[in-house]
C-alpha cells in the first residue's frame, strides 16, 4: 500500500470514514525529520495493509494542524472510527510505529 496525500478536502473521507485504522503523518516539507521518516513510513505502509498511512502537509493544510493543535512535525496520529486514539511526536522506528497504531 502507499502513502496517501491528505489535505482538508479529502480528510474526512480518507481519514474519519475509513474502515481500517489510519496513521497520520503531519509533516512539512522544509523538515529534516520528516524527510527522515518517509522512507519508514513507505516500508512500513507495504509490510501493513491492514492499515492506511497518510501524510499532511502543515504548510498546505493549515487548517487540519490547528485543528489536531499540531506544534511540532513530524507529529503521528492515530485514527479508528474516525477518533484519534493515540498520538506520538519526533521520528519514530517501525517498532514504535506499530506500538502506537496498536493503542
Amino acid at each position: 500500500m502507499m502513502i496517501v496525500k491528505i489535505n482538508t478536502n479529502n480528510f474526512e473521507e480518507l481519514v474519519l470514514k475509513s474502515e481500517k485504522p489510519v496513521l497520520v503523518d503531519f509533516f512539512a516539507t522544509w523538515c529534516g525529520p520528516c524527510k527522515m521518516m518517509h522512507p519508514v513510513l513507505e516500508e512500513f505502509s507495504q509490510e501493513h495493509t491492514n492499515f492506511v498511512i497518510g501524510q499532511v502537509d502543515v504548510d498546505a493544510s493549515p487548517d487540519l494542524a490547528r485543528k489536531f493543535q499540531i506544534m511540532s512535525v513530524p507529529t503521528f496520529i492515530v485514527f479508528k472510527a474516525g477518533k484519534p486514539t493515540a498520538q506520538a511526536v519526533g521520528v519514530l522506528p517501525k517498532p514504535q510505529l506499530m506500538a502506537l497504531m496498536q493503542q
